[in-house]
Formats: C-alpha cells, sequence, structure tokens
C-alpha cells in the first residue's frame, strides 16, 4: 500500500482540489497535512485578521475531514524538517501540494521541493488557486502584461469552460499521534477582538458556497451598479474564501454559467462584469509574480521621487480608527476595524484621503490594510493601493482625487451605510451628513470631530507635490 501526503497551506477545501485528487487517485493512503510556519512567508506573514480566519478555517477543514473519517495532521514550524519526520513515520512515498504565488511562497517551495527530491521523493505541485498561473500569459511581444485591459481579453478568450474536479475521496485516510489542536498555533487574539468578525463571516468550504448561492440568488443579477452601493450586498464578498483557497474561480465561474443557463433568456444575468473583477484578482498575481520587488517600492520608478509628507503618526491613527472627521472615510475604517473588510469603493476612497489628502505614503495604508483584513492578499493589496496612489500598473493617475462628500452623495444618497458606522450621526438628515463641512457645531454637539484637513485645500498640496514631479 502505498501512501502520500498532501500539503495544505492557502487550499482549505476539499472539492477542486487538484493536488488532493492526484494523491487519492495513485495512493492508497492519504495524510492531509498542514505546517504553521509563518516565518517562511516573511516579510509577509498573515496579520492579525488573517489569523483569525486561519484559525477558523482550519477547524472547518478539520471537520470536512472528519467528516469522512479522516483528520488533519497539524503541525507548527519547520516545513522540511516535519515532512522528513512523517515520512519516516507512515513510509510516505510522494507529497502534493497546490502551488504558492507569492515570492516568499514560491522561494520556499523551490526549496522544498528540491529537498524532498533530494532525499528521493516524489514531489508534485499544482495548479489550484487562479485560472491561469501567472507565467503563462505574455504579451504578443513577450513582456508581461502592465495594463489590464489587454490582459483580461487575452485570458477571457482562453478561458475554457470550467469542469472542476470531484470532491477526493482517499481509499484510506491516515492519521498519527502528535496532531496539535489548532488553539496551540495561537492564532486568536489574546484580548478578544474579534466579535464583529465571528458575527459577519463564516469561514471555510460551506461558508465560501452559502455566501456564492446568495450571491447567485441575487446581487449578481445588478452587480454592475450594485458593487458600487456600499450600504449594500451587492458584491459577493468572496474575497476572503478565494484568498485561503476555501473556494477557486473556476467553481465560481462554473456555478454562476450553469445557474444563468437554467433561467429564462429574458432574466438572465450579465456575468461578465463579475468575471471581469474575478480577472483584476488574476492581474494582480500576474503583476506579483513579475514584478515581485512591488509590494515594498513603486511599480512606476518615477514616483521614487515624490515628495510624500512626513510620516505623522497622530494623523495616521485617527485615520486608522475612523476619527478623520470625513464621514464616508470614517465609516469605512471603522467598518474594517469591526468586520475585517470593507466595500471596494470605500476602499479606494479611504485610500486616496490617505495618499492625496494627507499625502502619507501608501505603505502606511498597506501595512494596515495587512493586518486588519480578513482577506489581506499580497497581490491584491499590492495592486490596489499603488492603484489608487498613482504609482502602479495600470493606475488611476495622481490627479485623480476622491472627494469623500461626492462619493456618499452619490453612492450612499440615503446616507444608510454612514449612520451604520457612525451611530453618533444617525439622528441627522442624510442632506447634513453629506455636507458636514456646513456645520460644524452640529457635528461637534454630536461628538464627532471635525475635519483633520480641508479637502480642497489638501487636494491642491497634493497636486502640488504631482506637478513638482511631473517637471
Amino acid at each position: 500500500m502505498s501512501t502520500a501526503i498532501v500539503l495544505f497551506r492557502r487550499d482549505l477545501r476539499l472539492a477542486d482540489n487538484p493536488a488532493l485528487v492526484a494523491a487519492c487517485a495513485k495512493h492508497d493512503r492519504i495524510l492531509p497535512t498542514c505546517i504553521h510556519a509563518p516565518d517562511e512567508e516573511a516579510p509577509w506573514a498573515p496579520g492579525a485578521a488573517s489569523r483569525w480566519w486561519l484559525h477558523h478555517g482550519l477547524e472547518a477543514l478539520h471537520g470536512q475531514l472528519a467528516a469522512q473519517g479522516g483528520d488533519l495532521h497539524l503541525l507548527a514550524g519547520d516545513t522540511l524538517d516535519h515532512l522528513r519526520a512523517l515520512i519516516r513515520a507512515t513510509g510516505a512515498i510522494a507529497i502534493h501540494w497546490n502551488r504558492r504565488y507569492e515570492p516568499a511562497g514560491i522561494a520556499s517551495d523551490t526549496a522544498l521541493k528540491a529537498a524532498l527530491h533530494e532525499d528521493g521523493l516524489d514531489v508534485h505541485s499544482h495548479a489550484g488557486h487562479l485560472w491561469r498561473e501567472p507565467w503563462t500569459l505574455a504579451t504578443d511581444a513577450g513582456p508581461p502584461y502592465r495594463v489590464f485591459t489587454p490582459f483580461w481579453r487575452k485570458l477571457r478568450a482562453s478561458l475554457p469552460d470550467p469542469k472542476p474536479l470531484p470532491v477526493a475521496h482517499a481509499r484510506e485516510w491516515l492519521r498519527l499521534p502528535g496532531s496539535l489542536p489548532t488553539a496551540a498555533l495561537g492564532l486568536l487574539p489574546t484580548i478578544r477582538w474579534d466579535a464583529g468578525l465571528a458575527s459577519s463571516w463564516t469561514p471555510g468550504e460551506a461558508g465560501a458556497h452559502e455566501l456564492l448561492e446568495i450571491f447567485a440568488d441575487d446581487a449578481v443579477a445588478d452587480y454592475a451598479k450594485g458593487r458600487d452601493l456600499p450600504a449594500r450586498h451587492g458584491t459577493s464578498r468572496l474575497s476572503p474564501h478565494l484568498h485561503f483557497g476555501e473556494i477557486t474561480p473556476r467553481q465560481i465561474q462554473r456555478m454562476l454559467q450553469d445557474r444563468a443557463a437554467a433561467t429564462d433568456a429574458r432574466r438572465r444575468p450579465d456575468l461578465e462584469p463579475y468575471l471581469r473583477e474575478l480577472g483584476w484578482r488574476e492581474f494582480a498575481h500576474h503583476l506579483l509574480y513579475h514584478f515581485p520587488h512591488t509590494p515594498n517600492a513603486n511599480f512606476n520608478p518615477r514616483f521614487d521621487g515624490f515628495r510624500w509628507a512626513a510620516a505623522d503618526e497622530m494623523l495616521l491613527e485617527r485615520w486608522r480608527r475612523g476619527r478623520t472627521g470625513i464621514p464616508l472615510v470614517d465609516a469605512g475604517m471603522r467598518e474594517l476595524w469591526h468586520t475585517g473588510w470593507m466595500h471596494n469603493r470605500v476602499r479606494m476612497v479611504v485610500a486616496s484621503f490617505l495618499t492625496k489628502n494627507l499625502r502619507q505614503h501608501w505603505q502606511h495604508g498597506a501595512g494596515w490594510f495587512w493586518d486588519t483584513l480578513v482577506d489581506a492578499d499580497l497581490a491584491n493589496n499590492t495592486l490596489g493601493w499603488q492603484w489608487v496612489a498613482g504609482c502602479g500598473a495600470d493606475a488611476a493617475p495622481y490627479f485623480r482625487v476622491f472627494n469623500p462628500y461626492l462619493q456618499a452623495a452619490k453612492f450612499d444618497p440615503e446616507a444608510v451605510y454612514l449612520k451604520r458606522w457612525l451611530p453618533e450621526l444617525a439622528g441627522l438628515p442624510a442632506k447634513v451628513i453629506h455636507e458636514a463641512w456646513r456645520h460644524p457645531s452640529v457635528f461637534a454637539g454630536k461628538g464627532y470631530p471635525a475635519p483633520m484637513v480641508d479637502l480642497g485645500a489638501s487636494r491642491d498640496a497634493a497636486l502640488a507635490a504631482w506637478s513638482a514631479l511631473a517637471d
């Protein structure tokens, strides 16, 4: 009887899991294993919100495997050392995993595969996270893409009708002594600030598919418009599930296409706007793979000479805590702190405010999002912050400065979202909230801070800094 080890990392699912399916097809006994090794992801080890999700995602995977008579063998420490010990204990002849695409993950997996090959092991890595792996798409001239639209055009044309792999069923799940309880990893905060996360999310494969069902039943039909309205659940909210590999892009595509095909043609939703957003996720990974320095450096080196304001901890802390005096910015930052997530339209507004009205370096914002987002993904986080700051690939020009008051009035006209996250303003009319700068005494009476900057003057200062760079 042959034994294989399947190494779980950011692929906490049983369905459409190429590594698991391949191992079950070739071997009699399977040992599902997760080795928590955050040091191997440095300098981008998971932040606090991601660790919370990981704890609960691992618990969910434990439950799924237990329902099939198996278990997740959970360890912490050096991956190679633990795998070698497991090989000795089980006589395993093969190891399977799904590939990672962050720079540290690629380097770690490359070294791991070489060492295991040297040991005589049969090692297989699989494509399990993206529609297309980052090195498989290039411009006609050969270099990697730097602009989204032609990237998406080629990616969209190359997407086959997805045929998800089945749920894997092992002939025998192998169990070993010595597996750690999930709590031993220390992923949850010691001072419990996570009640809002717990009330907002159900980590795990089942939670991912429940959200997809809800999205397919309702929001996808109005996605092109609804995705911009923060008061509504107009987006899929699948980003953390995608990040932790609890669902895959092709599963999403297949389910939505099947549901649309079964719908009367007159009411059939247009899936393209949503699929295009999944394409942005692919583009982010494409950029990170080809330009691995960008989490710490401007994609556009021209911005290396940009005159950012000196880091101001007081300004940064007011921004982090949602105390800027700008309602839409504060609502977004409070939503983030409470739920570990923020609506994408609002993400752009709070990022623009930080990098342009406060002229603080985009890395201050990227670092805070990394620690507080449950969907903190290095590729997406890097792309998003550099896009808004104007220094990234296919970025919004720096002179595009989001006006938080106009954005709120347009996309939250009744102030439903603002009142939800700014309860001190809940009794005010929407028009008053949207014109906060006109009513300083009213807002002061509610205990709400005055605006920390003048939006017009700070915009002018930002454009002057950009003009100096342009010259």
